[in-house]
C-alpha cells in the first residue's frame, strides 16, 4: 500500500480515483483497513488539502472535533455532539469531514456477512440481533447512522461545500436502496471541504448510552432554533442522519422488536432537549 501526500487540494483531487481512499485523522479508516472491509492501492493524505480551522460560521472540514468542543463560537449542539462523540484521543485526531462520513457500526457488515450493504440479498440484523440498530427507515437496511456531530449539524442547518459543489448536510446521504447501496451521494474522488453554519439562536445535543462516556448513541437528539423555526433531528435512528418534521413523526417509528425501547428514549429526549430551548 502506497501513502501519498499532496500538497494542494487540485493535487488530493487528481490523485484520488481508482483504488484510492482519501485519509484524513484515520480514526474511521484505518481500523476498516485493518479489518479488510475497506482496501486501498493508495492512500491519499488530505491532510494539506482541505481547510481545518474555523472563520467565524465556515468550519474547515479538517478541524478536528476536539477544536470544535472547544470554540466558544460553535453551537451548542454541536459542541456538546462533539465532546460526547469519543474519547480524548479520538476527539484529538477525527476530523468533523471524516467524521460526517462514518460508515455503519452494524456488527453484522463490520463482521463482513454478505449482507444488504456488502451486496448480499438479507438484511442479518432483521432476524439477528438488532439493540443498536434503526427504528425510522429501516425497510431495507436497518443499520443506524453513528455520528452525533452530523445529527447536530442536521438539526442546525449546516451547508456543505465540496469540491464541486454545495448542498445542505440532507442532501449529503441516501437511504440505501437495492438500485444504490450507497448511504452517501458523494461520488468517487469528491471531498468535503468546509461547513458552513446560519445563525442560531439556541441548541442542544442529548445522548442516551449503554455506557456514561465514549459510547456509540442508542439515541441522539439534536435541536436547535433558527428564526423561530425549531429543528429536531436524531443520530442511532435511521441508516442516515434523521430530521424529524417535529416530535409527532416518532408516531410513524417503524422499530424491531429489539428496538421498541428506542422509541421511548427518543420521545423523552425529544421533550427535554426541546424543553431546553424555552
Amino acid at each position: 500500500m502506497r501513502l501519498e501526500r499532496p500538497s494542494s487540494r487540485e493535487e488530493a483531487v487528481a490523485a484520488l480515483g481508482a483504488g484510492t481512499v482519501a485519509l484524513a485523522g484515520g480514526t474511521e479508516l484505518v481500523p476498516l483497513l485493518h479489518d479488510g472491509i475497506v482496501e486501498a492501492e493508495t492512500l491519499v493524505d488530505v491532510s494539506a488539502a482541505v481547510p481545518r480551522g474555523i472563520a467565524g460560521r465556515v468550519i474547515g472540514a479538517g478541524t478536528t472535533l476536539a477544536e470544535l468542543e472547544a470554540s466558544a463560537g460553535i453551537p451548542d449542539a454541536l459542541r456538546e455532539a462533539c465532546r460526547l462523540a469519543a474519547s480524548p484521543q479520538l476527539r484529538n485526531m477525527g476530523t468533523i469531514g471524516g467524521n460526517l462520513l462514518q460508515a455503519t457500526r452494524c456488527w453484522y457488515w463490520r463482521l463482513k456477512f454478505p449482507c444488504l450493504l456488502h451486496g448480499g440479498d438479507t438484511c442479518h440484523a432483521r432476524e439477528g440481533q438488532h439493540r443498536e440498530h434503526a427504528f425510522l427507515a429501516n425497510d431495507f437496511c436497518a443499520s443506524a447512522h453513528p455520528s452525533d456531530p452530523a445529527a447536530a449539524l442536521l438539526a442546525l442547518g449546516a451547508r456543505i461545500r465540496t469540491d464541486r459543489r454545495e448542498l445542505d448536510l440532507a442532501g449529503l446521504y441516501r437511504l440505501p436502496t437495492e438500485d444504490d447501496r450507497r448511504a452517501t451521494t458523494l461520488e468517487p474522488g469528491e471531498l468535503i471541504v468546509e461547513l458552513e453554519l446560519p445563525e442560531v439562536d439556541a441548541s442542544a445535543y442529548l445522548k442516551a448510552m449503554d455506557r456514561q462516556r465514549w459510547a456509540f448513541a442508542l439515541v441522539g437528539v439534536a435541536v436547535a432554533r433558527l428564526g423561530g423555526e425549531t429543528r429536531i433531528a436524531l443520530a442511532g435512528a435511521a441508516p442516515v442522519p434523521w430530521l424529524l418534521g417535529s416530535a409527532a413523526d416518532l408516531d410513524a417509528a417503524t422499530p424491531l422488536p429489539g428496538t421498541a425501547f428506542k422509541v421511548e428514549i427518543a420521545r423523552t429526549l425529544v421533550a427535554r432537549a426541546v424543553a431546553t430551548l424555552q
